[in-house]
Formats: C-alpha cells, structure tokens, sequence
C-alpha cells in the first residue's frame, strides 16, 4: 500500500477531510498547526494512503528539531490528545512507512497520542506505550440543573455559592485585556509550581490563529483578576486548556465558579462535551478536582517508536534544581525562560 506526504497547511483536501471525519479535534485544524508553526517552528506533516482527490484517512505530525532534546515527529505537541485518523490496514501502512521515514531522517524517535486506544497498537511497526495520564470529560447533554447537581456539594457547590456572595464578575472573550489579565495570572501559577510560563507569543498566536475558537474566560472579585481559563471549541465539543489563579483569592470560591459559567455558556451554545484534558497521575488534587465537576475519568495512553520504557510523570518535567532556581527569577527572566523551555520539549 503506497503512503503519500502532505502539507495539511496548504493542501485544500485537509480541511475537507476533517469537516467528514467523526474522530477530527481541534488540535488536528490549520489553525491549531499553524499557532505551533508561528511560535515554535515546527513543521506540520501530514501521511495518508489516499492518492485521489478526497482524503479517506490521515496521520498528522510535527517535525520538533532540538539541539538540546534531539530530532522527532510527535503527534502533536502541546497537544493533549491526537487520534490517527485512520486504521487497520491503512494505519499499519502508514505506521511502517513512518519508521522507514524516520530512519532515513534521522529523527530520534516517534510519538503518538491517540485519544482511544488502537487495537493492536504494540503490533505496529515496533510502537510501545511510553506515558500515562488520567483523562476527564463531562457530558453537557443533560439540563443544567441535572449538571449541577452532579457537582461535589462541598468540594464545587458550596464554592459556587461563596463566589456569589461575593459578587465576582465573569467576563469572556478575545480582547486584549482578557489576554493580559490571563497571562498576569498565569506567571503566578506557573511560579507557584516551579514551571516555566508558556510565552506570551503562543497565546497571541493561538487568539489570531483560532479566532472565534478560542476564548479567554476571566473571574474578577471588583476589578482584580481572580482566576482564568482559556477554552477551544470545536464541533460539539469544548476543550479546556489552560487555567490560572491567583492564590491569595483561592477562598472565594473563583475557579468552580469560573468552571460553571463557561458551562451555562457551553449549554447555550449546543455544546455537549467538555474534555478537562489529560492530568498527571502525581497530581491527585487536580483529577480529584475535575472528578468533583462530575466528570469521568479514563485512560489517555501515548506511544513511542521506538520502543522505550513507560516513563514516570516524575521524569517528564524539568529537573528538580531548574525549578528551584526558576522559581527564584524576577519576572522578566521568568517569562524569558518560557520562551527558550517550550521550544525544545515539545
């Protein structure tokens, strides 16, 4: 079976082949290739086995080229989940070209991230599983006050009612203004933890890349920012990515709060998905966290080629001294070294 490359930035079958595809997400969108290329250089790829004028199947990837972390094809970075659309003899086909590819290449490795498990995934062309994360989503198809009552009463609800008599204010869009209240607080979450702030560059090019997909969503106690997330939409289904807080206002009552607005929103809207994203299985607090919003809990697996050991949560992050250190620098070396990490790990 002959396997072709694409560029599923500029071939007009891609698009196409994604509106027909039941499994197409988000992050497989020109608009979602085209942030990573625009921040961090990556070249988008795309392999089927489909010669004619519609596109029957397709695996897309990134070329990530490091000097520090090496040459692969990942699938995709920065992103949670990114299920081949394609399988059985089709999958297998295009599997084993990627091998040959990445010999010829020399890249170091290969790594996919399906949303579902594939059967037989271990058979195809020596892949192994390499990483494990919880996964969370909550079904939106039941009324809102059937949603809400399947919140922890004292975990979410009672933190909802507390945010009410505070009067926080809840505001969402793409402005400005929402983009740098978001980034303030995410250089104080992402201190709070020792990890390096994603760089202001990719949030700017995810808000002109996405457009109407994205939205930053912000909860205010008067007019000091509380907490924000950013969310993606797609089809039905609405995908969290990234939240932030400002700890000193955890009390109050913002983040559940936050999470049941962009809820009623999502309801509104014809929305009968939420996918939380993937979560460490070293940070119970936060799977304990999506789990009291009603959600469910699954397996998200990922898988390399070659085959190499399942790897701890421990050992995927930067080193413990890095974050010591990182966590020490004023801001403006904080937020460089967001800019150099990202890059790299892709």
């Amino acid at each position: 079976m002959t396997v072709y490359e694409l560029d599923p930035l500029t071939d007009a079958r891609w698009p196409a082949f994604l509106s027909r595809h039941p499994q197409s997400s988000i992050f497989h969108t020109r608009a979602w290739l085209e942030a990573l290329r625009q921040t961090y250089g990556y070249k988008p790829l795309a392999f089927t086995t489909s010669s004619g004028e519609l596109l029957s199947n397709g695996l897309v990837l990134c070329e990530v080229k490091s000097c520090i972390t090496g040459r692969r094809l990942v699938s995709l970075p920065f992103s949670d989940h990114c299920q081949p659309l394609a399988n059985g003899s089709e999958l297998r086909a295009i599997l084993e070209h990627l091998q040959g590819y990445r010999y010829k290449r020399r890249f170091h490795h290969i790594e996919l991230r399906p949303l579902t498990l594939i059967d037989g995934m271990d058979q195809y062309a020596d892949f192994a599983l390499s990483a494990k994360f919880s996964f969370q989503t909550i079904d939106l198809r039941s009324d809102v006050d059937g949603i809400y009552r399947n919140f922890h009463d004292s975990c979410i609800r009672r933190k909802i009612r507390r945010a009410e008599r505070e009067n926080l204010q809840y505001s969402a869009g793409r402005s400005v203004d929402l983009l740098e209240k978001f980034r303030r607080l995410l250089l104080l979450t992402r201190r709070r933890h020792k990890l390096p702030p994603q760089p202001i560059s990719w949030f700017r090019n995810l808000a002109q890349c996405l457009g109407d997909s994205i939205t930053f969503h912000l909860v205010s106690k008067a007019d000091t920012p509380v907490a924000s997330i950013v969310t993606l939409i797609y089809r039905n289904s609405i995908v969290y990515k990234y939240g932030c807080s400002d700890p000193q206002f955890n009390n109050l009552g913002g983040t559940p709060f936050l999470f049941w607005k962009v809820i009623q929103q999502a309801k509104a809207e014809g929305i009968e998905e939420f996918d939380l994203g993937r979560s460490d299985y070293d940070d119970p607090g936060l799977i304990a966290f999506k789990e009291h919003l009603g959600a469910a809990s699954s397996e998200l697996c990922y898988y390399r080629n070659p085959a190499t050991r399942l790897r701890p949560q421990s050992e995927t992050g930067p080193p413990p001294l890095f974050r010591r250190v990182l966590s020490r620098l004023p801001d403006p070396l904080f937020a460089g070294a967001g800019e150099l990490f990202y890059r790299h790990i892709g």
